[in-house]
């Protein structure tokens, strides 16, 4: 039996971020994804905010064009709020290369990474892999979505909040088309958040998301409505990739870690509880699940697992927190429009541009010295 200091179980980029980390400081690292290929069910759009593409060496060819200007629609759709900032602030990636590209440098590290293997469970360190032969692991990251089945192996918390999303990905209609990021507040076709459309410089993501309890007739319905009309969709075919999936919106859960292993990513629920981004949150808080993971091999001190504290984290997402309870209680088109109207105000414009292009998003979490996120 093959025996590993790590076991990460999921090959997204909170997986491959945190095994390349961990090989790098020379442990013995195993990746199993239970996906043959990891272009195949790749449920994010790929939205990177500026500070990710600021702190993090992100494959730039693998990157769409800069977005600077964001345009929120009532149900209506008329007079939407058209916030500009005067840097780029999202880019769209092409998230399966991406995926290869943190592959590849996961293996360049010295990490092991097998597709096609699903894990099935773990007793006394050894862990079932169907497809592939068990192994013993001296310990397991989580990195296996927001349904995490390593969290309740671990007896670790569980995501219990979650938005159900969907998109279609078209190809780019017009290349004279200046990107943008057009969200619409609509509680008709995303109860509790948004229908989205942006441009990868390749495609253009139409996509909606929403509490699954409120969406009587289906995500899929949803967005197939969503999509007759959509603003911004200026596609000359039809689609030609789906995407879906749940997405944790309760915030960073309490209980992250224990002497067996530890979730990363949205495993973690490391997700941006207003505004549901995940990729930023993914990669800090992979940097430090990596550290504490190393310093806990080499020591063997429980009291090192303590750095790795979910509680410390929810409170800097107060504001996040209340500011999502908030989005869910939009649940009539009058109060949607009566929220937009409100965001045309000097104090609403304000508000909505430090959300969407201010500095802040997922804390730098190997610093207790930040200042809390609001």
């Amino acid at each position: 039996m093959e025996t590993v200091d790590v076991l990460v179980v999921g090959a997204g980029l909170a997986g491959l971020h945190t095994a390349r980390l961990l090989a790098e400081r020379d442990l013995r690292v195993l990746v199993v994804d239970r996906r043959r290929s990891l272009a195949a069910g790749v449920r994010t759009t790929g939205i990177f905010v500026r500070r990710t593409l600021d702190d993090f060496d992100l494959p730039g060819h693998l990157l769409g064009p800069g977005v600077r200007d964001v345009l929120l629609y009532p149900p209506s759709r008329r007079d939407p709020v058209h916030l500009s900032s005067d840097r780029d602030e999202y880019r769209v990636a092409d998230m399966p290369g991406v995926y290869d590209h943190a592959r590849r440098a996961a293996e360049t590290a010295g990490a092991r990474v097998l597709l096609g293997v699903r894990y099935t469970g773990i007793t006394a360190g050894v862990a079932l892999l169907d497809g592939a032969e068990a192994v013993r692991a001296r310990f397991v990251v989580g990195a296996d979505g927001a349904r995490s089945t390593v969290a309740r192996d671990l007896g670790l918390d569980v995501n219990r909040r979650l938005l159900v999303g969907a998109e279609l990905i078209h190809p780019t209609g017009s290349a004279t088309t200046v990107p943008a990021f057009h969200c619409v507040l609509d509680p008709r076709i995303a109860p509790g958040y948004l229908g989205w459309v942006i441009d990868d410089g390749r495609h253009v993501h139409a996509g909606v998301a929403g509490y699954p309890s409120a969406m009587r007739s289906g995500v899929r319905h949803l967005l197939s409505t969503f999509t007759s009309d959509a603003p911004g969709l200026n596609a000359p075919a039809g689609p030609v990739e789906r995407r879906g999936g749940p997405i944790p919106v309760g915030g960073v859960l309490r209980r992250l870690a224990c002497p067996s292993g530890l979730l990363v990513g949205d495993a973690a629920g490391a997700v941006s509880p207003l505004t549901a981004g995940g990729l930023d949150p993914c990669l800090r808080l992979s940097e430090l699940a990596a550290t504490v993971t190393s310093d806990y091999l080499r020591t063997g001190d429980d009291h090192v697992l303590r750095a790795y504290d979910g509680n410390a984290l929810r409170s800097r997402f107060r504001g996040r927190l209340a500011l999502r309870r908030a989005l869910a209680s939009v649940t009539s088109p009058a109060v949607a429009e009566a929220a937009v109207a409100l965001l045309r105000t000097r104090p609403g414009r304000s508000a909505a541009a430090r959300i969407l292009f201010g500095d802040r998003s997922f804390p730098d979490v190997a610093s207790p010295s930040l200042s809390p996120v609001r």
